[in-house]
């Protein structure tokens, strides 16, 4: 449907859907023959992506020509003599655009995972043709009027449940994108689309340039307080950077984390922290202040034509939230016990830096380091430590194991060789179920930072599961950006990264266990998709995961039982900071969707908000506006990062559940009901439903304070 054809738009934005196509169509296009990007998947595995023979010289014209294709697609819906029906319509919608989707899987990774100036400059050039394609599609009346047709009959005898989710979520797409609106207001309508795709794509490669060009390098006299591997991996960094016998701090999350939480070089530490915090915010070239005013000034102008006040009213409608009055009332019910607990923090931290004659105010810069003096102090607990026995390779094997246990999957590592890969670093498994020996798909994973990968960690798929056309095998992949080890070292990963691991794959699971009919309910929605993968980071911490995939990466020994305990007790050590830093990111995407944008300055905007939050000022928003790529790169966490918090209160209730039940977080019963409800059928339902058919209530925020320690609501 739609949807598949607006993953071109959001693939080219970044920051993470007619009836049979004529033969003779593919067979006179000479250009898509030749060009790899086009053509069919071949190989093993019903076929996978050709990712070691991709070349960017060829996106241009394979996006350019998959465009085209789809077109004749959509005409050919569009133009049907034929009555409209459910299956000339709807699945014939469903079904096209496939040469162009081929070609965005490509696209998708020179985009975030091998970008280059080469890819970027073309990247420019089509965001605003990708545009006006998505345009000319949501925009054609006859198809429009099709789908309403299909949509109207529907509401008189409904169709059966799978296939009515698929016509209201379809019509209800297209109404929001403009198809109701007159001749004049679809050109503007569609005029808007087109600048703000230019503007998203240059917002985040000014991100990404200032990832990329403000590197930290240190002298061997300037390593104090950090740990060896992360020493061999800062000068490995340095010498491939041309700087040898030095070591180099890059501006990512990964690098500057442990550089902050370790290094007692304080005037380092703020020039790290400086350079992290003022990505797109530098007053150069690179800036990124005045395109998000521009991005919010068109977003309001373009709601508007369709009648509503503001961004945000219009984004909600279709999330469990509903409206941003519900998402506000979340996140203003935990605010304050999150910065009444940051108080208590910053309140411990300063005692032990004036017990150590440190003679300092506490600052961000600050915040890491003696956050970490505080857990050493209170809950005998090293961080450092606990990393010794976190290793990638060990914590991949746990998420099989989990995976396993809930879902019944096993994964089996492929040859190298037998499936493509983009880059050395990426390998393959093959999952299967474990009793049936049924063919799941395949797992990718990417693991390093590196130039020209975009920073975080997501997942994504390749291929996704549908059954109208006959059942398909998943190409599914976590992507992170750990840090490189010296050559012959394990990769050693925080408590935090290791959560977000697990939280990756928790995507990837859903990905796997998907069991809907048509590419439509394969989505999801934003403020309830997070949620079954931040549940999945509770199984690190289950003694299953702790006993068998925690070792020390040099003896081999298991955690001691004695650190477990520790790191048990410290379970909500340090929460306002981390929800505080998270919320003030959600409110400040929230307000600035809401406030009027006809002559924000969104540098004293983001100030003056936080002000009248009350935001410590020792700690900063997790993603400061100018670099905000959820919200600016492209529209999919637009007013949305709310969702976030929204997921965690699912999160908290249902991992009760879990923890309640007779087997706990392995017990066989909750966990079927969890893949049955939450997992397999993806947006096939209406999630709030999904919910209470496995805990057999609403969620409760109850469970969420209990979590994070904060003082619990009295009814």
């Amino acid at each position: 449907m739609f949807t598949k054809h607006l993953k071109a738009a959001i693939l080219c934005s970044l920051i993470l859907f007619a009836s049979c196509k004529e033969e003779a169509k593919i067979e006179d296009n000479n250009t898509m023959s030749d060009n790899l990007l086009l053509q069919e998947w071949t190989g093993p595995y019903e076929g996978v992506p050709a990712f070691d023979k991709m070349n960017v010289n060829d996106i241009k014209d394979a996006v350019e020509t998959g465009m085209a294709l789809g077109l004749e697609d959509i005409e050919a819906i569009a133009n049907n003599s034929e009555a409209p029906t459910f299956e000339n319509t709807i699945v014939a919608l469903e079904a096209s655009g496939d040469e162009l989707n081929h070609v965005f899987t490509y696209y998708g990774i020179l985009s975030s995972n091998m970008s280059s100036p080469e890819f970027r400059a073309i990247q420019s050039e089509l965001a605003p043709k990708l545009s006006e394609y998505n345009s000319k599609i949501s925009q054609n009346e006859k198809l429009f009027q099709r789908i309403k047709a299909v949509y109207d009959a529907s509401q008189e005898i409904p169709l059966p449940a799978d296939q009515q989710r698929v016509v209201d979520l379809t019509y209800k797409q297209f109404e929001m994108n403009g198809a109701n609106l007159n001749i004049e207001k679809k050109k503007r309508y569609a005029e808007i689309n087109k600048e703000l795709s230019s503007l998203y794509t240059t917002f985040s490669n000014n991100v990404l340039h200032d990832e990329e060009n403000y590197v930290t390098y240190l002298n061997k006299n300037q390593l104090g307080g950090l740990s060896e591997s992360f020493i061999n991996s800062a000068a490995k960094i340095a010498t491939d950077k041309g700087q040898d016998g030095k070591y180099a701090i890059t501006n990512s999350r990964s690098s500057m984390d442990p550089f902050l939480t370790y290094s007692t070089e304080r005037e380092l530490r703020k020039i790290v922290w400086t350079n992290y915090y003022s990505r797109g915010d530098n007053g150069d070239d690179y800036d990124n202040n005045t395109l998000i005013a521009d991005i919010l000034k068109l977003r309001k102008e373009r709601v508007g034509l369709l009648g509503y006040e503001n961004y945000a009213q219009w984004r909600l409608q279709d999330r469990v939230a509903k409206n941003p009055e519900n998402a506000m009332a979340l996140m203003e019910a935990v605010w304050p016990a999150a910065i009444a607990r940051v108080d208590e923090e910053v309140a411990d931290m300063q005692a032990i830096a004036d017990t150590n004659g440190d003679n300092i105010t506490i600052k961000p810069w600050d915040y890491r380091y003696y956050a970490e003096k505080v857990r050493q102090n209170k809950y005998d607990l090293d961080s450092d430590e606990v990393k010794q026995y976190l290793q990638l390779d060990k914590l991949t094997e746990a998420l099989f194991y989990t995976a396993g246990r809930l879902f019944n999957y096993k994964f089996t590592p492929v040859e190298s060789g037998k499936v493509p890969v983009f880059h050395p670093d990426v390998n393959v498994w093959e999952v299967n179920d474990k009793d049936s020996g049924k063919h799941i798909g395949l797992w990718y994973l990417d693991p390093f930072a590196r130039q020209g990968k975009r920073s975080g960690a997501w997942a994504t798929t390749y291929r996704s599961y549908t059954s109208y056309q006959g059942e398909t095998n998943v190409l599914a992949s976590n992507n992170s950006n750990f840090v490189k080890p010296a050559p012959g070292e394990a990769v050693l990963v925080s408590w935090d990264d290791a959560q977000t691991f697990f939280h990756e794959f928790g995507h990837a699971l859903h990905f796997f266990s998907s069991n809907v009919k048509y590419p439509t309910l394969n989505g999801g929605v934003r403020d309830y998709t997070e949620f079954q993968s931040q549940l999945l980071e509770r199984w690190l911490s289950t003694d299953d995961v702790i006993n068998q995939f925690l070792v020390h990466h040099k003896t081999g020994e298991p955690i001691p039982a004695s650190l477990v305990e520790k790191i048990k007790k410290a379970s909500t050590f340090n929460q306002g900071f981390g929800t505080t830093e998270y919320l003030a990111s959600a409110l400040i995407d929230m307000k600035l969707h809401l406030a009027d944008p006809t002559d924000i300055d969104i540098d004293t905007f983001e100030r003056e908000t936080l002000a009248e939050l009350n935001m410590p000022d020792e700690l900063p928003m997790r993603h400061r506006t100018p670099h905000f790529g959820h919200v600016f790169s492209g529209e999919g966490y637009a007013t949305a990062y709310y969702g976030y918090m929204w997921a965690d209160v699912l999160t908290s209730d249902a991992s009760e559940a879990f923890r309640d039940a007779p087997g706990g977080f392995y017990d066989e019963e909750v966990a079927a009901k969890l893949v049955k409800y939450l997992f397999a059928p993806r947006n096939s339902m209406d999630p709030a439903e999904a919910y209470r058919l496995f805990r057999g209530r609403d969620a409760k925020i109850e469970a969420l304070m209990r979590d994070r320690g904060f003082p619990v609501p009295q009814n």
